[in-house]
């Protein structure tokens, strides 16, 4: 099994373009499914489509009886049983796909929490930055404003993808997708300080190419950024979450007049859709625009 799981994981890296952290969860998914067989005893190369479906059920409902799953959570399950099994039909494990009838749930979309641009001022104000840990948040959380990164592509953020003189970094995005990110003098003028007066000092005696350090002079996690966002927010009274600055990104941009398009690529998105989703105005300004431009006021 460790040997089908190495292959399993090298199939979802190299034919299906998954990232590294997807293609653990769609093999932790795998693992939940093949002890739930195993528990029936079943297994993965004789079960059917309704043993599939009683396992998604059960998945449905918590597993343990802990509570319904999200639409999200779900097709993120599916979307790993239907993997699964592509692999185990090339791997000529099984002749069948009983995975093909399973459709994956519509994700209903909501609308992203977006910060007002006052409030992603007084956010990134609030960082003490007389320490060498301080500096390194301003940059690093100006560069995840400036550029619209998920928090993964700030954390693997190397060398060879910055051009500090261009204002310009190479982001690696899901599914190893590359793209041109342009960013401010703002936070050029924070990332040149954190380089040149903070990272030496986190560096110690350890040799990193990752841009963001931790204490240890390690490449800091995303774990870890999410910890610093945290005690941040507390401190700034600003609520939210560090993916809202992404979501911050996109609404500025489109509300300061870029086109669609631009914004997709800019964030990576492989479909427009998903951008698309960044186009709501708020309701106060909807007003403005109505009392603005109607003739009959």
């Amino acid at each position: 099994m460790d040997d089908l799981a190495r292959r399993f994981r090298a199939y979802l890296l190299a034919a299906r373009s998954r990232s590294p952290l997807t293609a653990e969860v769609y093999l932790r998914e795998a693992s939940m499914l093949v002890n739930w067989l195993g528990e029936r005893e079943l297994s993965a190369e004789t079960a059917s489509s309704a043993d599939l479906l009683g396992y998604l059920v059960w998945r449905q409902a918590g597993g343990e009886g802990s509570g319904n799953l999200s639409r999200r959570t779900m097709a993120r399950v599916v979307s790993s049983v239907h993997a699964l099994y592509k692999f185990l039909r090339l791997e000529g494990i099984r002749a069948d796909d009983p995975s093909g009838l399973i459709e994956t749930p519509k994700q209903s979309r909501s609308l992203p929490e977006v910060l007002a641009l006052d409030e992603v001022e007084r956010f990134l104000a609030s960082i003490d930055v007389d320490t060498p840990r301080g500096l390194r948040d301003r940059a690093l959380f100006e560069l995840i404003y400036s550029c619209g990164l998920r928090i993964s592509e700030a954390s693997f953020l190397t060398f060879d993808q910055l051009y500090l003189e261009e204002r310009v970094i190479r982001v690696v995005g899901k599914r190893r997708k590359e793209r041109l990110v342009p960013f401010g003098e703002e936070a050029a003028y924070w990332l040149r300080r954190y380089l040149e007066e903070a990272r030496p000092l986190l560096e110690k005696r350890r040799r990193s190419d990752k841009v963001f350090l931790n204490q240890a002079g390690s490449g800091i996690s995303r774990k870890g950024i999410w910890k610093r966002f945290d005690g941040l927010r507390d401190a700034s009274g600003v609520d939210a979450k560090v993916h809202t600055f992404r979501h911050s990104f996109a609404t500025h941009l489109l509300a300061g007049g870029a086109d669609l398009r631009t914004v997709q690529e800019l964030l990576g998105h492989s479909d427009i859709s998903t951008t698309q989703i960044y186009t709501h105005i708020d309701s106060e300004a909807l007003q403005d625009y109505h009392r603005e431009y109607f003739p009959r006021k």
